[in-house]
């Protein structure tokens, strides 16, 4: 129950956001907007204010805003008096305003989600060495389990990561670490030493460490508006890099299509965060609307990013593309779409190791 009441809160919220930004700057630029839609297919419930009818509609997967002029019926059936409403008699530029604008509301919600989490407070681990490994450059220059590391090279750490970054920065050149131990104060200067690790996506890489690991100690760090602010800015742009960087790895071979989740996996995420609490659920739904914004602005036909990618052309040539020929792409774009989701919910059916289901999912074929 727990599960089904999250992902309804998180999806909903996802949809309406994404869905409120193309609406505000439909609006905005003087755009009519027929339909506000949570959801698609047959309308469950609505309300009509004005020219805008406002529905939830029976699939939960998705939304959409229907502007005045948004088809070829629409511009044959407008009054003439309607035409400069029309979305497709816009300039270019007011045009892919409009696209664009979901996937940066939904960037925006993580935004803010960072930011409140960051002002909220969020636990980090302390500079405290929690061992020390065999051989390392660390335990050649004589540091020990349980030194808090104040500097390096003069600058004061207060954050494990801020302090490896450094380590990792620094290129091989010797150290200069304050070492708390104790009551004691004191300086020791280490080199650090290349080492071949593994990243997110299970490539080998080189770094340079020193070999130690951090004490399981954790500081609740609370920083001011402005700097909160600056964080979840930094932070939602690291997310943003890394979403697109993963669908490339998909596309190269490196990470298996098969770790893609479906609806099944995001509602037993939801519904594992909430009971966590109400910041691990928070940071959830910003992660999720990171992908969303991120994915959106693929150049997929039906996608906001195939829009755009049509926008851009008429941008260039100065030439709008035949209306039907962008139709023609945006079903199959739909198609792909369809199969691709198809593709998510067997994986997930799979993950629930139900052998019948893992038999009936084994009897479809994979990429």
């Amino acid at each position: 129950m727990v599960s089904i009441l999250s992902v309804i809160i998180l999806l909903g919220v996802l949809i309406f956001i994404h869905e409120l930004g193309h609406f505000l700057t439909a609006k905005f630029v003087g755009v009519g907007v027929l339909k506000f839609s949570l959801g698609f297919g047959p309308r469950l419930i609505g309300k009509k204010v004005g020219e805008t009818d406002y529905l939830i509609s029976l699939i939960p997967l998705g939304g959409y805003v229907k502007l005045l002029g948004e088809s070829e019926e629409d511009i044959s059936a407008e009054a003439e008096d309607n035409q400069k409403r029309s979305f497709l008699r816009q300039p270019v530029g007011k045009k892919m305003l409009i696209v664009v604008a979901g996937p940066l509301f939904n960037l925006l919600l993580a935004m803010l989600i960072f930011t409140f989490i960051n002002i909220w407070g969020v636990p980090v681990l302390l500079p405290k060495i929690g061992s020390i490994q065999e051989g390392s450059a660390a335990l050649q220059a004589g540091l020990q389990t349980a030194d808090f590391i104040e500097a390096i090279d003069g600058k004061v750490v207060s954050r494990w990561t801020d302090m490896a970054d450094m380590i990792s920065n620094s290129e091989g050149r010797p150290l200069k670490l304050t070492v708390r131990r104790g009551d004691k104060v004191q300086d020791i200067a280490v080199k650090p030493t290349l080492f071949t690790v593994k990243n997110i996506f299970g490539e080998d890489e080189k770094a340079y460490k020193i070999g130690i690991t951090p004490a399981p100690e954790t500081k609740t760090e609370r920083l001011n508006p402005l700097r909160a602010s600056a964080e979840a800015l930094k932070h939602t742009w690291m997310v943003s890099k890394l979403t697109l960087l993963s669908v490339v790895k998909i596309f190269e071979g490196v990470v298996s299509p098969k770790t893609l989740g479906g609806p099944i996996m995001i509602a037993q995420l939801a519904g594992a965060q909430a009971k966590e609490g109400m910041i691990p659920f928070l940071l959830f739904m910003a992660l999720l609307s990171i992908n969303l914004a991120v994915l959106n602005l693929l150049p997929i036909p039906i996608l906001d990013g195939g829009h755009l990618f049509f926008y851009l052309i008429e941008a260039i040539t100065g030439k709008e593309i035949n209306i039907k020929w962008r139709e023609r792409a945006q079903q199959v774009g739909f198609v792909l779409l369809i199969l691709l989701m198809l593709f998510v919910i067997m994986m997930d059916l799979e993950r629930l190791n139900i052998p019948f289901l893992q038999d009936l999912t084994k009897t479809i074929p994979k990429p």
